[in-house]
């Protein structure tokens, strides 16, 4: 039997993979407009939503052993729910699933912008995914005009690939694509 996978704490960051009684601290950070703004245009998601679709669309693709799923950011001094670091194959249940592309993604409360929280994270999580069997590249979406998002890709290390449209069970959405090979098979 595998044992779950864990990530170390960084000087400022702890790690602990979200579940189904994580409802509230989803929903709470999907209320601020600005966090939501390349989102869907900054619209708060509804409670139900988060229960009904985002919470079992979260398990379906949530894996202890290979530690997909959403990693909450935590600070590490006091606790504090900072946001999530998202861990899946690209294309989850879509014609576009790709694997073996581990496609990272990220949630951060709007007052703890700017501060490197979630280039610093997405990289600790990278550390430890990247040995998973299989894993052969690192990939990132972001809305075009989302120039915080692009530039965490650029700083960890991603180049751009393309523009390309994204597929989701809720719609297409035009994006911007960048990768990097697994650091670990270099």
């Amino acid at each position: 039997m595998k044992l779950p996978l864990t990530i170390p704490p960084t000087d400022r960051l702890a790690f602990r993979l979200m579940g189904a009684d994580d409802a509230d601290l989803l929903w709470e950070l999907d209320q601020d407009p600005e966090v939501m703004h390349f989102l869907n245009e900054g619209r708060p998601t509804p409670r139900a939503e988060i229960e009904e679709y985002f919470v079992p669309r979260m398990l379906a693709f949530t894996d202890p052993v290979t530690g997909t799923g959403l990693w909450e950011i935590a600070d590490r001094a006091s606790g504090e729910y900072l946001g999530w670091i998202l861990v899946r194959e690209y294309g989850f249940q879509t014609p576009l699933h790709i694997p073996g592309n581990i496609e990272l993604g990220w949630r951060l409360k709007r007052s703890h912008w700017g501060r490197g929280i979630t280039t610093e994270a997405a990289r600790a999580i990278m550390d430890v995914v990247r040995y998973n069997p299989g894993v052969s590249v690192f990939s990132a979406i972001a809305d075009v005009d989302n120039v915080a998002s692009i530039a965490v890709m650029k700083k960890l290390g991603m180049q751009y690939i393309d523009d390309r449209v994204h597929n989701t069970p809720k719609g297409d959405y035009f994006v911007v694509y960048y990768e990097m090979l697994n650091p670990a098979l270099v």
